[in-house]
């Protein structure tokens, strides 16, 4: 039972894909064959091959396609010649031996040409990755500067207020000294005040010639 599987196809995929296809498609098999082989290979469903390959890779292939089945043409040709001319067995079998050599060595050509195909891609794609990735590292690292002066920004304004409210905490300090004694001014100041009013309320007295108190006003 194949897997599931949820992932991007790799460009190692998209080749196994097409080497198979492409050799099903020499031998006269059905490509539904062919996308079963590649899902148990690949952990996909043969479903999902057959969606990708129709999709996406058949159009890069289309020629090697054309080849695959210009192959299998002279593959069942050769098979009706050898059913029909029985008597002629022995000299079509050599000449099948030559022309299957041949469609060997066109085939392992053609899979070569594929296969150097798909490295060449591989490469363009990892250099636009190498590229898109070295765009998002200046891009963070001017995001990062520009934090990184931000941060600087944020801690030169702390300690401002911190002097700020170290200064009003003294000055608070200050004031509040002041002003306890500025009450204790006005508290001796009332006391005394108090003290006066009572000396000056108190009635004073004389002795006249004849020894009586007069008052004093």
């Amino acid at each position: 039972m194949t897997a599931v599987r949820q992932d991007a196809w790799s460009p190692d995929d998209d080749l196994i894909l097409a080497e198979v296809t492409l050799r099903h498609i020499r031998e006269g098999s059905t490509q539904l064959g062919a996308f079963e082989e590649v899902g148990e290979r690949i952990g996909r469903t043969s479903a999902a091959c057959g969606f990708r390959w129709n999709s996406c890779v058949r159009k890069r292939y289309e020629e090697a396609i054309q080849i695959a089945k210009q192959q299998r043409q002279k593959r069942n040709y050769l098979k009706k010649q050898a059913i029909v001319a029985t008597p002629q067995v022995s000299s079509l079998s050599a000449y099948e031996a030559t022309e299957e050599r041949g469609f060997k060595a066109e085939s392992q050509a053609t899979e070569e040409l594929l296969s150097i195909d798909s490295v060449i891609r591989f490469l363009r794609q990892i250099k636009t990755t190498y590229h898109d990735v070295g765009r998002q590292l200046k891009s963070f690292e001017k995001e990062l500067r520009e934090k990184e002066e931000e941060l600087g920004r944020l801690r030169g304004e702390n300690e401002r207020l911190s002097r700020e409210v170290n200064n009003a905490q003294s000055d608070y300090h200050t004031v509040n000294d002041d002003y306890k004694t500025l009450i204790q001014i006005m508290d001796r100041a009332r006391r005394l005040a108090v003290l006066t009013n009572d000396e000056e309320a108190k009635p004073r007295f004389k002795m006249d010639a004849n020894g009586n108190l007069e008052r004093i006003e």
